[in-house]
């Protein structure tokens, strides 16, 4: 027992108990402990201890202050005893030979694992004590932690490797040494590489196999057998048991961990080091040293990376993105002020990893010219700095001061309940504990002692690099290394990110060069600068969460980042609004990340200008389609020209810079000139093979969106193809003559599929065709004639109702013409209106029973929406067209104005129908451009709603629901003023009249 006291003559420097009651009761429990032990021996010197002046001090400050550390006495008095016969080196010495010598066969693995188990709690218990008692300083209490994980590692790796040359999958060079030449490279990495491990340290793993060294005999392949070994390897150092567990294992640091499998092949790692390889992971490879398998191999793994971990030559933007490991983190200068509480004396403001980038970010600049600055442990680097010259003594010394300091807390905090934290605890009560276990005589001269401390080394840290721009934003913005910096979630969330975590994840996850973009390293030293940017703007967003998934899809499809990046970085406008889309708008970000050339035409002067004339369209597609060389560059330059127009539209809408109802006439305009354009190519085409019909045209009809220039970003085409040819002409001329009929049928379905086929440019339009005469029934392509005799004699009412929207779009004049003269005919006819007013109605009806209970955002369908109107305009324009013609109007805000202009609708009406129309036009572009259907109100953010609220002219979103409630009520109140109570007198009227036979049908759409 003397050795084990000797060193405590000076007793009363030991912690006293925090806790009185928890020391009591651990004499109690030690009490009881030495009269169970069946040696006589160790009961002899267990209550010896107990007793004796210094031993009782020492039992109490473990008793007293930690629960982990008093039951590791209790199971462990053996321990005691030897180490107050052998003193600590000598134990501790003993126990770490055991390991190194440690083969177990296959069969043993249960008895390894409580071996290494007991170990690692002999060890904690020894190296506390010498911690505490002040016997080892920190650089001897980190590396015998580290020593212990070393022997551990290897035993662990000798038996599976044993384990699997028993069961046939490898050949061993040598079965009495299996680490030797095995191809196995086990290195260990941060603080285990640097022999500093903490407390409850993890172990940081980057596991290799040399493929060209591997005896591998199985049924597999090497990757996935050295996989699998790694796999176990962490699982069974990690595991839990009744008995405790090895150490945490990470195998996190190795090249891009999520997607590599967990042992990689030495070439594969010093392909990825040499062209994607990050500056924090030259950082962490600093330290990196071989903990077990062929140490000899890894350390020549090392020796091939050492050009990339110490480069002698490095440009300006290697070393600003260096510099950015620092400055990602907020550091403040001073005046900041730092809470004790929950404070993180590893990852906080102040803490030790602000030391270790502090030493690690110079290593990384100078290194590579000096090799006496290639020091792998925290202390010594900063001595080497010093000795350089590349910091000051005094810079050195406060550094190094600080970091024992915050160690040495690090340790007791974990000692306590054998806890992998680093945080101090948020209850005074906690921290008063804390601060006694320390030596201190109250919490608020601990409190005193660390905050002085925290503010030295963010002090010194701040004033590291200081020229350079901070990449902090609000506060960390820190995506080095694997693990989720808790101040970067804490700056993400305030952003407004819902999901910190995920996000950190994603924007690691860019540097590691899985993306064509990512691979180059410029490309990601620009991205680290454009990072606080991007996410600042995205945080702007009326949802940042998924605008950032959505810039994700976004760089995936980039062929390459660097010109696109530098462009962000110049231009922070156009940042700005590509975090817009992303956020605001799901199909322009589509239209992005498919085409990320799109951004080419914002930087262009006349991008948000007022949309241009259909006359400057035409020029401009016309101009771009002439030096096509064949159809399929037809189909993909007018696929292209209209994305870019639509894409431009959008964003002018989601801007506010055009309304609804200039986006619906603008989007029409491209439509009718993209048709317009491709019709005769697709002719051309068509007529290589087929010849051309003699004297016969073919016209396009734009009905619904189109024909009434109201079109959204989501809208179809409701087109009907009408054809005409002298009676004369039965064929076509050409190499494969076709009949008339068939000629113009095929013809259209070409026509139709040039405007909905998917090409490498993507999607053009989708086509309905259920409005031509018959409906689906009927043939694509109409004659002229046909389409003369259906309007005259079998025509539906809802069918004459579409027809008010009517107009050409395509195709020559006077074929258009005629078509038109028809249209008008058929809209000015006379009509029984009792019969027109019931038809309206029922068709309305039955439309509201198809679409039952439409939400309030269905602003189409919902009882005073868009449909209501629609019906009211084409409604009157029916019944008064007969005698005033010059009422027609296809676009339904013209039509209401002409009808209030002849005097069939009130003007008080008029306006207040456009007014709404206007409204509902805002509210579904805005919600085609920036929701997915349906629209759900409760799921909404608060700035989307702000935008909707916005785009519709509302001062906010609870005035925005109730001027669509009032303004559909009024919709509703003058479509059963001017429809519903006239069907339903026209209904009575027509009760009382027996039907004749040539009574209209019943309408049905």
């Amino acid at each position: 027992m003397c050795a084990l006291l000797s060193p405590l003559s000076d007793y009363e420097t030991l912690p006293p108990p925090a806790d009185e009651g928890q020391a009591r009761l651990g004499f109690a429990r030690w009490q009881d402990a030495a009269l169970e032990v069946e040696d006589g021996a160790i009961g002899e010197f267990m209550r010896a201890l107990a007793v004796d002046t210094a031993g009782n001090r020492l039992l109490a400050s473990l008793f007293g202050n930690s629960p982990f550390l008093t039951q590791c006495c209790l199971t462990e008095p053996a321990l005691l005893m030897r180490l107050g016969q052998e003193g600590p080196e000598a134990t501790f010495a003993e126990l770490v030979l055991r390991l190194n010598r440690l083969l177990a066969p296959a069969a043993d693995r249960a008895v390894l694992m409580r071996t290494l188990r007991q170990a690692k709690r002999r060890a904690a218990l020894l190296i506390a004590i010498a911690d505490i008692a002040g016997w080892w300083p920190l650089d001897r209490v980190t590396g015998a932690l580290s020593d212990l994980a070393e022997a551990a590692l290897g035993a662990l790796v000798r038996h599976l490797l044993a384990a699997a040359a028993a069961a046939g999958e490898i050949v061993l060079q040598d079965p009495e040494q299996p680490e030797h030449e095995s191809a196995l490279i086990v290195l260990g990495v941060g603080k285990l590489g640097a022999r500093e491990l903490n407390y409850s340290s993890d172990v940081d793993l980057i596991i290799l196999f040399d493929g060209e060294k591997s005896r591998y005999t199985g049924s597999g392949s090497p990757p996935q057998f050295f996989a699998g070994l790694a796999r176990n390897l962490a699982r069974l150092m990690a595991e839990r048991a009744a008995d405790g567990y090895v150490f945490r294992t990470d195998l996190r640091l190795r090249p891009d961990p999520g997607s590599t499998l967990p042992a990689m092949s030495v070439l594969a790692a010093l392909t990825y080091y040499e062209s994607a390889g990050q500056n924090w992971e030259r950082a962490a490879l600093i330290k990196a040293r071989p903990v077990a398998g062929d140490r000899a191999a890894g350390a020549g793994f090392l020796t091939e990376l050492r050009p990339f971990l110490w480069r002698k030559h490095l440009d300006f933007a290697a070393i600003q993105d260096i510099h950015s490991i620092k400055r990602q983190i907020d550091a403040h200068r001073g005046g900041g002020r730092i809470a004790v509480a929950g404070h993180d004396v590893k990852l906080g403001r102040g803490g030790i990893r602000e030391i270790e980038f502090f030493a690690q970010t110079q290593q990384l600049i100078w290194g590579g010219r000096f090799p006496a600055l290639r020091s792998s442990g925290t202390v010594a680097a900063l001595a080497a700095l010093a000795a350089a010259g590349r910091i000051s003594a005094e810079t050195a010394a406060e550094l190094t001061e600080a970091y024992r300091f915050l160690r040495g807390v690090e340790h007791r905090l974990q000692m306590i309940d054998d806890a992998q934290t680093h945080a101090i605890p948020a209850d005074p009560t906690a921290i008063q504990h804390l601060a006694i276990f320390l030596g201190f005589p109250s919490r608020d001269a601990f409190a005193q002692a660390l905050l002085r401390r925290l503010a030295t080394v963010e002090g010194r840290y701040a004033k590291l690099f200081e020229e350079a721009p901070t990449l902090s934003g609000p506060g960390n913005l820190v995506f080095t290394g694997t693990e989720d910096d808790p101040d970067t979630l804490k700056t993400l969330a305030a952003l407004g990110f819902t999901d910190p975590r995920a996000a950190a994840g994603m924007i690691r996850g860019w540097h590691h060069g899985r993306y064509r973009a990512m691979r180059s390293q410029r490309a990601r030293e620009l991205l680290t600068e454009l990072v606080p940017g991007l996410l600042r703007a995205v945080a702007a967003s009326p949802n940042p969460d998924l605008a950032l998934v959505r810039f994700d899809q976004f760089l995936s499809r980039l062929p390459a980042g660097v010109q696109l990046f530098s462009l962000f970085l110049r231009n922070g406008v156009l940042l700005d609004l590509v975090a817009e889309i992303m956020g605001a708008g799901p199909r322009l970000a589509e239209q992005l990340a498919r085409r990320p050339a799109l951004l080419d035409g914002v930087l262009s002067g006349g991008f948000f200008g007022a949309p241009p004339p259909r006359a400057d369209l035409i020029q401009e597609l016309d101009a771009l389609l002439a030096p096509a060389r064949h159809y399929e560059e037809v189909l993909d330059l007018v696929r292209r020209w209209v994305g870019d127009r639509k894409f431009q539209i959008g964003v002018q809408l989601l801007r506010d810079r055009i309304d609804g109802e200039e986006a619906g006439a603008a989007l029409a305009d491209v439509a009718e000139t993209a048709i317009a354009g491709l019709l005769p190519p697709v002719a051309a085409a068509f007529a290589q093979s087929h010849g051309g019909v003699p004297g016969g045209a073919l016209v396009v009809l734009g009905l619904g969106k189109l024909g009434g220039r109201e079109m959204t970003v989501t809208s179809d085409l409701d087109l009907i193809l009408i054809y005409d040819a002298p009676e004369n002409v039965e064929a076509s001329t050409g190499p494969r003559p076709l009949a008339v009929s068939t000629y113009y049928a095929r013809l259209c379905h070409r026509l139709i599929d040039a405007l909905t086929a998917l090409t490498p440019e993507g999607h053009l339009y989708d086509v309905d065709m259920r409005l031509r005469p018959s409906g689906t029934k009927g043939p694509v392509a109409t004659s002229l004639a046909a389409f003369r005799r259906y309007h005259g004699e079998l025509a539906w009412t809802w069918e004459q109702m579409a027809l008010t929207r009517a107009r050409v779009v395509a195709g020559p004049e006077a074929l258009g013409g005629a078509v038109m003269a028809r249209v008008h005919a058929v809209l000015t006819e006379p009509r029984d209106g009792d019969r027109l007013v019931v038809d309206v109605a029922d068709m309305r009806q039955r439309m509201a029973e198809q679409h039952r209970a439409p939400g309030p955002w269905d602003v189409k369908h919902r009882r005073g929406g868009l449909v209501d109107i629609e019906f009211i305009a084409q409604y009157l324009q029916l019944r008064e067209a007969p005698a005033q013609p010059q009422l027609l109007r296809q676009n339904t805000s013209a039509a209401l104005a002409a009808l209030a202009d002849g005097g069939a609708l009130d003007a008080v009406a008029a306006e207040d129908l456009v007014e709404t129309l206007d409204l509902w036009r805002n509210v579904q572009g805005l919600l085609k451009l920036t929701v997915e259907e349906p629209f759900d109100e409760a799921a909404a953010s608060p700035a989307l709603k702000a935008h909707l609220a916005r785009g519709a002219g509302a001062v906010d979103f609870a005035r925005l629901k109730a001027d669509m409630d009032a303004a559909a009520q009024r919709v509703l109140a003058r479509y059963e003023a001017l429809i519903e109570a006239p069907a339903r007198a026209a209904r009575a009227r027509r009760a009382t009249v027996p039907p004749s036979p040539s009574s209209a049908k019943e309408q049905s759409p």
